[in-house]
């Protein structure tokens, strides 16, 4: 058994912690795409919120404030739902997408949010997006 398989759980695609930027470039990766790029990385960063249905998308925090949404790719397989304030791996694809008012209520929705708070979302919202093909999630 290696080191890596010492601190994290693997899902999806095996992949390693080699060349994993810190946040602060991942965010400065995402500030430099516009709608349509398209850029291949790995990244380290924090759960900040997961789907409570059945693990199929989180969101990491960026820099200043910024967040980023994961989904995996092709559906291929899920997260456990209890990893919030947990550090990850993710590598893949990142781009921007205008996510549409009915994405982003779904989403508020399988992440736990109250009515109240899906109410309060009326505006298509710039998105960081993120699909991995792969994810570490640290076992502590």
């Amino acid at each position: 058994m290696n080191e890596q398989e010492n601190i994290y759980d693997s899902f999806g695609k095996e992949i390693d912690i080699d060349n994993t930027l810190n946040i602060e470039l991942a965010s400065s990766n995402y500030k430099g795409l516009k709608i349509g790029d398209t850029l291949s990385f790995k990244f380290k960063g924090k759960v900040k919120e997961v789907c409570v249905k059945k693990g199929g998308w989180m969101k990491l925090d960026l820099d200043d404030g910024e967040e980023a949404m994961v989904k995996f790719k092709d559906y291929g397989f899920f997260v456990p739902k209890d990893i919030v304030g947990k550090e990850v791996i993710v590598d893949g694809n990142a781009f921007i997408e205008e996510m549409s008012v009915d994405d982003q209520k779904h989403y508020a929705k399988d992440g736990g949010e109250g009515d109240d708070e899906i109410s309060k979302i009326v505006s298509v919202k710039r998105t960081n997006l993120f699909v991995a093909e792969g994810v570490l999630i640290e076992k502590k």
